[in-house]
């Protein structure tokens, strides 16, 4: 297996993040926002590698996200 660079190694911590997150929703609304991480990791699988400036914007995004997501009084996606 190749090994990964830090930008890489950062976008699957972030991901992991996002589904551990999911853990601590209700379970009726787990799919709702796992189905979301994976739709908005799957909308950017088209960004180059070398792309560096792309990739750490949305690594602070997702970042940002993920704090706004993880707050307890959010119970559910649309």
């Amino acid at each position: 297996m190749a090994r990964l660079s830090g930008l890489q190694r950062d976008v699957l911590s972030l991901y992991r993040q996002c589904l551990r997150a999911v853990k601590e929703k209700p379970a009726d609304t787990r799919s709702h926002f796992r189905d979301y991480a994976r739709a908005e990791f799957h909308k950017n699988l088209g960004v180059g590698k070398k792309d560096f400036g792309t990739i750490e914007y949305l690594l602070r995004r997702g970042r940002r996200q993920l704090e706004t997501y993880q707050d307890p009084g959010i119970r559910n996606l649309h």
